[in-house]
């Protein structure tokens, strides 16, 4: 054992939260979790005006389902950590974290529905028996939970509160009194008092914060929940066909859990399957789950990749309405230009915020040569192949124009240059109008009525049977998105394990350590920015067709709306810097959230922001993080169970 490791051993423990008799916690879990479990086939309000419609007996409906999942999941690892037969697989690492884990996913589903229950319809009183069932359950499973033996730390460091926070607080309520009633508003000029009075959210937003920040610290201290590095024991040796299809199974239920997301009809129920998801993906991390299943995706990375695709391919055909087809489709997009940029930013380390202007660059290029009745070269009309060839080959010579006179410079310097670069393109676009500058993009309206797509004519504007299933637009799109996606993540894997790859990974770690070495260091971060953006643009000269409009709107800089360049570059390191399924799963999540917090209305990037400080606080290192990342951000060694991780770079990223 090295010195890290005995340092690490010696900071944690083995031990409960609460002093429970080892069998009452393990039946109290387990019963909580059953209660949760068949509260779902309960009715958990008298009234349908709640979305969902959870009035029935015997049939789940909405949020009831994730209390069904959260509970079922809550007492297998309960059963599975304390060494059931046959259960073993579910938690290796024998680890009573995971039951905690899920315990907490189920209370948070079931405890925000029993609120906005009451919160909607005004009172407690609406509730019926299987809400009740639900809130005691989830709340018992919790507590049985806490009296498992668990990996905690022994000491907790935490950064104190300053007095003044607490004034800051204090100073807020009195102002949301004070501007409520109206007599603070004498002390305010009468031209911006509209801006307190309509604003009365933050004076209630600030001391929540400061108070909820204090409570997560009270919280932490006494739970002291940690994780414990254990070697998981020697898997069963299984035939590779039945490896094969486990593999198979984990991605088709992968599936349905991506469809049930993406499908959530209200925001109710998004933020109840965030809740869950969160929850429950921790809870396999700390059982080992994760980790032996990646031990068969490393064997088979093959048949994983394969496997993969086959499931995002499958989606347009589970689903019977187009919107959500659509959003799967956009998703694809934005993953394939994050991914772009993360050539940019997680290889090379060149920090680009105006990485959006190559995928109008191409979306612009593919648009004037498609045929539109509103192009200038409205008599040119090329075919699809020629219009992405354009595209990119345009986006590929941006990159190079700008890329050439700008690289030398290094850090912020670079970043606002970019920045500026970004705003230059979308003024451009909004001045090539014949009016304020040459007639070229139509100005702020913009190339409409780009044709569809016709490839060996196969029209991608029109429904087509596939058996029993009809394929829309919107579906055929996305198979071609995934196409472009998959030569995306080709070109990323390859590029990356090569020799510019790993000279990439050099500059990013010390340009000047890096040309000391030999390396070019210019011409190596002009390949890494002509590389990225040429990948930007050939996603944009998909995402031209996809949409069938291109206006210079579409790329700004931020906006509540993806892609931008502020969501593209947070999807790069939310997601992990420098991995492959790092950006798509950090692009997914990024855009799936604002389209599905519509209901937030204005305080919608507020609730953005928040979650992603909490993301960013409890793993920086990205959700999908390559082990040079995680070490760079925890002191321990790499634990033999830990997160998933994108070894596919290892090479680059040694």
């Amino acid at each position: 054992m090295t010195t890290s490791s005995q340092k690490y051993a010696a900071s944690h423990e083995t031990a409960p939260v609460l002093r429970l008799p080892g069998t009452a916690a393990l039946a109290a879990a387990v019963a909580g979790g059953v209660l949760a479990a068949a509260s779902a086939a309960m009715s958990w309000t008298w009234t349908d005006q709640f979305p969902g419609d959870l009035t029935y007996y015997g049939s789940p409906a909405g949020l009831q389902w994730l209390a069904l999942v959260g509970g079922l999941l809550t007492t297998l690892l309960a059963l599975a950590a304390h060494g059931l037969k046959g259960l073993r697989w579910l938690s290796p690492s024998g680890s009573h974290n995971g039951v905690l884990f899920a315990a907490l996913g189920t209370l948070a589903v079931c405890w925000y529905s029993v609120i906005a229950i009451a919160v909607q319809l005004d009172g407690l009183v609406n509730l019926d028996p299987g809400g009740w069932v639900a809130a005691v359950g989830s709340l018992l499973a919790v507590v049985g939970a806490l009296g498992l033996p668990l990996d905690r730390r022994r000491t907790v460091r935490q950064t104190p509160v300053a007095p003044w926070w607490y004034l800051v607080a204090g100073v807020a309520v009195v102002l949301r009194v004070g501007f409520g009633q109206g007599w603070a508003l004498n002390a305010v000029p009468p031209g911006v008092r509209p801006l307190f009075t309509e604003n009365l959210w933050f004076f209630v937003a600030v001391p929540v914060v400061i108070l909820g920040f204090r409570l997560w610290q009270l919280l932490d201290a006494w739970l002291r929940i940690g994780r414990i590095e254990r070697p998981l024991p020697a898997a069963r040796a299984l035939p590779s066909w039945a490896e094969i299809l486990v593999i198979t199974a984990v991605f088709a239920l992968g599936l349905g859990v991506v469809e049930f997301g993406i499908s959530t009809e209200y925001g109710e129920l998004f933020v109840g399957f965030l809740l869950l998801a969160i929850f429950a993906t921790a809870a396999l991390l700390a059982g080992g789950t994760v980790a032996r299943l990646s031990e068969l995706t490393t064997r088979h990375r093959a048949v994983t990749t394969g496997a993969a695709f086959a499931a995002a391919g499958a989606f347009p055909f589970t689903q019977s309405s187009e919107t959500y087809v659509l959003i799967g489709a956009n998703i694809l997009i934005f993953a394939t230009v994050a991914l772009g940029l993360n050539v940019v930013v997680g290889l090379a380390g060149l920090l680009d915020l105006g990485y959006v202007a190559f995928l109008g660059v191409g979306a612009y290029a593919a648009a004037l040569v498609s045929g539109s009745p509103y192009s200038v070269f409205r008599g040119l009309h090329l075919p699809f192949p020629l219009a992405v060839l354009i595209g990119a080959l345009a986006a590929l010579v941006f990159g190079v124009v700008i890329g050439a006179p700008t690289l030398r410079l290094r850090g912020d310097y670079l970043a606002i240059v970019t920045l500026g670069f970004g705003e230059i393109f979308r003024i451009a676009m909004n001045n090539l109008d014949g009016r304020s500058g040459p007639s070229l993009t139509n100005g702020p309206n913009g190339v409409a009525a780009i044709p569809d797509v016709n490839l060996f004519g196969f029209d991608f504007g029109q429904p087509h049977d596939f058996g029993f299933v009809q394929l829309g637009k919107f579906g055929n799109y996305l198979l071609l998105m995934l196409v472009v996606t998959a030569i995306v993540v080709v070109v990323f894997g390859r590029v990356a394990n090569s020799r510019i790859g790993r000279a990439w990974v050099a500059i990013r770690e010390d340009e000047t350590a890096a040309e000391a070495m030999g390396i070019n260091g210019f011409r190596v971060k002009l390949i890494a920015f002509a590389l990225g953006a040429t990948l930007a643009g050939l996603a944009g000269a998909v995402q031209a067709h996809v949409a069938g409009a291109v206006s210079p709107d579409q790329y700004q800089f931020a906006g509540p709306v993806p892609p931008n360049s502020a969501f593209l570059l947070a999807a790069v390191i939310l997601g992990g810097m420098g991995t492959i399924s790092g950006p798509l799963v950090g692009a997914a999540l990024l855009f799936l959230i604002p389209a599905k917090l519509q209901f937030l209305q204005s305080y919608q990037l507020l609730a953005f922001g928040i979650a992603l400080i909490l993301l960013m606080r409890f793993r920086p290192e990205g959700l999908i993080a390559n082990r040079r990342r995680k070490l760079e951000f925890h002191e321990a060694e790499l634990p033999a169970q830990g997160g998933p991780t994108d070894d596919a770079l290892s090479k680059a990223g040694a």
